[in-house]
């Protein structure tokens, strides 16, 4: 456990070398834990009302190291199986179906875990909840399902057979003291304050944390804060990158649409990373001129938005991009997707983006002003600029901004540009 970061156990992912050995290690989540516990404990394949257990919350937040801890705690094993590696009925038959009808050696009790429930969507997983269905009618231990979603309605069924314990997010603090613990059993060189600006960027996810905190100290065995502020770059590459992905290797309707949700970038720059990316992708010109008249209608909306500050129409541009894409091709294309990060092209669109902001607030002045917009853009502007970025009464600014009819985005550009 205290090993040098240099130590030949390195290979050993750290969320696996420090998972918690008893239900009152999780972090912040003893409710969720006794809830669990009292399930397994209190199973009886003909009694119990409920013959499974359902665990969600976000990601990261310790459901399935939970499941473990309760099983250490109580002398079980765990048959772990992942939900989105069965795509139908015979998949999870195979293995979950099986093993939870037969007791393990030396005749010890088990749990059925059957992992990410959310693996399980689209056409391509007809019968995989029909199968896990079969698995807990006929289990003759307790099962015990995680999900971060567990509210689809194809999940009905299962929803209904389970006793459904909530795990919530945690707290920024929690996680940090969590890391603590792991960088001093790993004998890492951190200051506290490193430490809280790792967990404060986490949104509560504590495996990723930890896997941040094995992969950043690697060979050094120290945290910065500027090796954490450069992960923070990184991962928003990397964010872009795996929704791209999500939208060019499916022809899932529902997949793509909710491919660009969790991606803290603007609009106009996932536009440029798929304009830089569909040539390469894409490969047969049909596929590809189908997919590029879906961007240009997205464009369109894009070009609304920008001129009439009409953001009630982004889901419309976002959508349109990511659906039209996706079924552009009548089926993904294999093999294995290069990315690039736009360069020229990514620059050159948004700055046509932030000038077109520009001519849009001029024109509000003009019209307010009854001036040229060219005399507005020339000598009015600059003012304005130095206004909003100076003046620290910001009733004041608001009755300006509300006076010349401005966007709280147009604000924002005013204050940057200052």
């Amino acid at each position: 456990m205290g090993a040098k970061v240099a130590d030949k156990n390195d290979s050993i992912p750290w969320t696996r070398k420090h998972q918690p050995k008893s239900f009152k290690d999780v972090v912040g989540q003893s409710e969720a834990a006794e809830a669990l516990i009292k399930f397994v404990r209190d199973f009886d394949r003909k009694r119990s009302k409920k013959k499974a257990a359902l665990l969600y919350g976000p990601v990261g937040c310790g459901k399935t190291s939970t499941v473990y801890a309760v099983a250490t705690e109580l002398g079980l094993e765990v048959l772990e199986t992942n939900a989105s590696d069965f795509r139908n009925a015979d998949g999870i038959n195979s293995v979950a179906g099986n093993a939870s009808r037969q007791l393990s050696l030396f005749s010890r009790g088990k749990i059925i875990l059957i992992d990410e429930l959310d693996g399980i969507s689209g056409q391509q997983d007809r019968g995989g909840v029909g199968a896990i269905q079969d698995v807990i009618e006929g289990s003759a231990f307790p099962v015990v399902m995680t999900a971060n979603d567990p509210f689809d309605k194809k999940f009905s069924p299962l929803r209904k057979a389970s006793a459904m314990i909530e795990f919530r997010q945690l707290s920024s603090a929690a996680v940090k003291d969590a890391l603590a613990k792991v960088a001093a059993s790993e004998k890492v060189k951190v200051e506290d304050c490193t430490l809280a600006k790792l967990a404060n960027r986490s949104a509560g996810d504590l495996r990723g944390s930890i896997t941040d905190l094995q992969l950043l100290c690697s060979g050094t065995g120290k945290l910065t804060r500027e090796m954490v502020d450069e992960l923070s770059e990184r991962n928003r590459a990397e964010e872009v990158e795996s929704a791209l992905l999500r939208v060019f290797k499916t022809t899932d309707v529902s997949i793509a649409a909710g491919a660009f949700e969790n991606v803290e970038m603007q609009p106009e720059e996932c536009f440029a990373w798929m304009d830089e990316n569909l040539p390469s992708e894409y490969k047969k010109p049909e596929e590809l001129a189908e997919a590029y008249d879906a961007l240009s209608r997205a464009d369109v909306f894009r070009g609304r938005i920008m001129r009439r500050q009409h953001w009630r129409l982004l889901s419309y541009f976002i959508q349109v991009m990511t659906i039209g894409t996706a079924i552009a091709k009548e089926k993904k294309y294999d093999g294995i997707s290069v990315l690039k990060q736009p360069n020229r092209g990514l620059k050159v669109f948004i700055a046509k983006a932030r000038f077109q902001k520009k001519l849009d607030i001029a024109e509000k002045i003009a019209g307010r002003l009854h001036s040229p917009k060219s005399a507005v853009i020339s000598d009015t502007l600059p003012f304005m600029k130095v206004i909003f970025s100076k003046e620290k009464d910001k009733e004041k600014l608001g009755k300006i901004a509300s006076e010349l009819d401005l966007a709280d985005e147009e604000v924002e550009w005013l204050t940057r540009q200052g």
